[in-house]
């Protein structure tokens, strides 16, 4: 059986009535609108096939480079359970690395799309902005910023990078949270492995010295001593060259880490700087310059990075030697000539090291001045209770002593007491769990007056004590119910709400 279509059907009637003579091949050709040669062939097939002509050769095959049905079911499923948040090229290049599955892009983004697996870049509505050529020179410029994001694991932490704005050559590291420590880290990667760059190019944050922080800014003086200029960003759209690498970052990296089950900061740094940035950054995103002389310079031999890239601050000297530093007092042990009262030292704090203290270029030894420390609140008590008994031997009368200490008989006779039991020791207060005073209200009032608020909220403590005195026969005043509900931490209508809503669920 052969099925044609109304095209193919009216080709074989035309070649059908040139060959009975009824149809030049010249009005055959204009007709089907083909060429004489292309007639002849027709007529001389349709003579040895017959109506067979009309079809193709390969009608009802498939095709040669068909990708099986069973490559298919399995890319699919692999979209769906483990690849799910890979863009096409991403997911084109781990089915080949990782599965050893081979598929045109165009192919795979038709089975992606459809079972609704595509993901699809961020779209914006934008204002139009001029492009910015690249510098010409790689170490003119230096983009620096920090992207807080899921990464790994259910934390977010920071991703602080460096990129050069010639070659797109990057520096980061993973940090918990964008800090100048982390800032002076990466830069200092950078420089160590580089060379000094001109000019940094930042936003305005605290960190790097914006409005705020433009006096005191660590960033901002480690970049004036190493002979760094910082240039601020009016807008992101300004350094989009870390912008546009950080969605990279999202795009890639995110995913790559969850299939290599990495979920600890160390172990992300580093797939980040031996794995991601060698294999896939340098090799797809770096680029070339125009000029192939570098304007990095090389770190000088008299230049000590550990003295620039650090935290310092600054601390006044007292005139006994001897300043503050984190709530603690250090004095100064190196010998001096002379004396730097009232002069300022710089602090030098590294989080592993501690902290050194320099003055003029030299560091100098120094050490924490250790004060007596003050009495314990109950030791105070114990002493204060000893010297009125002191007081009391040496007057010889108990009421004399009453008058001047200020403390009652009852209580200068219960301390001679229980110092004669046990000494001084036994002066101690003893705390008994259950030992209510005695002016307290009974166990069961108390209960009843819990219950009684714990169903009405929403009464007052004189609404409380008229209805237990009434209803119940209750005799409590409305500052005894104050008191309780101050005690039972129920003094306000919404924790007494609380509180009764609690035991609706524990019942």
């Amino acid at each position: 059986m052969i099925v044609m279509d109304s095209k193919a059907q009216l080709t074989v009637d035309i070649i059908a009535k040139v060959v009975e003579g009824r149809i030049t091949i010249a009005n055959a050709a204009k007709l089907l609108s083909k060429s004489r040669r292309t007639i002849e062939r027709y007529v001389k097939r349709y003579q040895q096939v017959g109506i067979q002509f009309a079809v193709h050769g390969n009608s009802g095959k498939s095709p040669p480079n068909k990708t099986p049905a069973s490559i298919k079911k399995t890319v699919l499923a692999l979209i769906k359970g483990k690849y799910f948040d890979l863009n096409l090229l991403h997911l084109a290049e781990q089915l080949e690395v990782n599965e050893h599955i081979v598929v045109k892009r165009e192919t795979l983004r038709g089975w992606a799309h459809s079972i609704h697996h595509v993901k699809r870049a961020k779209r914006r509505r934008g204002k139009a902005r001029k492009r910015r050529e690249r510098m010409e020179a790689p170490g003119l410029m230096m983009q620096m910023d920090g992207s807080p994001h899921r990464w790994f694991g259910d934390k977010k932490h920071c991703l602080i990078a460096m990129i050069d704005d010639a070659t797109s050559e990057v520096h980061a590291e993973f940090f918990p949270s964008e800090t100048t420590v982390g800032c002076l880290k990466v830069m200092r990667d950078c420089i160590e492995t580089k060379g000094l760059f001109k000019t940094l190019y930042v936003d305005r944050a605290d960190i790097f010295g914006g409005p705020k922080r433009c006096n005191f800014s660590q960033m901002q003086r480690a970049c004036e001593e190493l002979g760094i200029e910082i240039i601020f960003a009016n807008s992101p759209q300004g350094k989009g060259r870390i912008e546009r690498a950080f969605d990279t970052f999202q795009d890639r990296l995110v995913p790559e880490l969850r299939l290599n089950n990495i979920k600890d900061m160390a172990s992300a740094n580093a797939y980040l700087k031996h794995v991601f940035i060698p294999q896939f950054w340098q090799l797809k995103i770096q680029v070339n310059t125009k000029h192939t002389q570098s304007e990095l310079t090389p770190l000088s031999p008299h230049v000590n990075l550990d003295d620039i890239c650090v935290i310092k601050d600054h601390r006044k000297i007292r005139n006994d030697h001897t300043f503050s530093y984190g709530n603690k007092f250090y004095l100064i042990d190196s010998p001096l000539k002379h004396s730097i009262a009232n002069q300022k030292i710089e602090i030098r704090n590294t989080s592993k090291k501690g902290f050194t203290a320099h003055f003029a270029g030299r560091q100098l030894k120094v050490s924490e001045v250790t004060e007596p420390s003050k009495l314990a609140t109950e030791d105070l008590a114990i002493q204060k209770k000893l010297e009125v008994l002191a007081l009391v031997e040496k007057l010889g009368n108990v009421s004399e002593a009453s008058r001047l200490s200020g403390v009652s008989r009852d209580t200068i006779y219960r301390h001679l007491k229980l110092v004669k039991q046990g000494g001084a020791e036994a002066l101690k207060r003893q705390e008994t769990p259950n030992l209510r005073h005695k002016n307290c209200v009974d166990k069961v009032i108390e209960d009843a007056v819990v219950q009684f608020s714990v169903e009405h909220p929403h009464l007052g403590q004189q609404k409380v004590a008229l209805k237990l005195t009434i209803a119940l026969g209750v005799d409590i005043s409305p500052n005894g119910v104050r008191g309780i509900w101050l005690r039972q931490n129920m003094n306000t209508t919404a924790l007494r709400v609380e509180k009764a809503q609690a035991r609706q669920k524990s019942v």
